[in-house]
């Protein structure tokens, strides 16, 4: 009888332990956001989403945790780039469109407010003509990066017809100088018609139904996505 005990509590012992649950870690995962302990609550939400896919709940703590982390600065350690939030939240919103309205209130969630995937989620989309002046004037759009620099130039589109270019030029001995010049711009359907200061003539680009801004060099593309974590 001793034995088969032992033999019993031996195999009891070897059975694999059950995982947590997904809520179980979203649990865990909002301890530690209390206290401070942002990078690992991240962990807990990631794994609470992955092992409970349907799980809007998890999605959205891993979205604003995210948020959080780059308002820290920490992009690069933890890929809190713009569209992996946006991606995150988007999915909270699909499995559960309550989440929307709370993370309107969510200031976590303030560094994704002038993304396209934001917009998008509040209903505005570049495939409706009808949406391209406020999704331009809502979105900061960005230029391609230059190596460890990032972004070289960027454009911001204001209200009253006004629009900023900044732009970030490299000198020879690598040292980067900033720049903002004030111009004017119209629109007419997907045409986007910017003019500034010392251009013969204005620099006519097009919104494209993907969402890409596209105009003639040397003013180029841009996206709402800025050039990140480049070596």
């Amino acid at each position: 009888m001793v034995l088969a005990l032992s033999l019993l509590a031996l195999t009891l012992s070897a059975a694999p332990a059950t995982p947590p649950s997904g809520r179980a870690l979203n649990t865990q995962g909002f301890r530690l956001y209390q206290s401070g302990r942002y990078p690992e609550a991240l962990e807990k939400f990631q794994a609470a989403a992955q092992a409970t896919p349907d799980y809007a709940l998890a999605h959205y703590n891993a979205a604003a945790t995210l948020g959080l982390l780059r308002k820290q600065g920490k992009v690069c350690e933890y890929s809190a780039h713009r569209d992996v939030i946006v991606e995150k939240l988007a999915t909270a919103v699909r499995l559960d469109p309550r989440r929307l309205q709370r993370a309107k209130e969510d200031r976590d969630l303030d560094v994704i407010r002038d993304t396209l995937g934001w917009q998008k989620l509040l209903g505005r989309t570049p495939q409706k003509e009808a949406d391209v002046p406020a999704l331009l004037r809502a979105v900061s759009w960005y230029g391609p990066g230059v190596g460890v620099y990032g972004t070289t130039r960027a454009l911001k589109f204001q209200d009253g017809g006004r629009v900023e270019l900044w732009r970030k030029d490299i000198n020879d001995s690598g040292k980067p100088k900033e720049s903002r010049t004030q111009g004017t711009y119209t629109v007419r359907g997907r045409t986007v018609e910017v003019k500034l200061p010392g251009t013969a003539a204005p620099v006519t680009g097009t919104l494209t139904e993907a969402g890409a801004l596209t105009f003639p060099e040397p003013l180029g593309g841009f996206t709402d996505s800025p050039s990140e974590c480049d070596a």
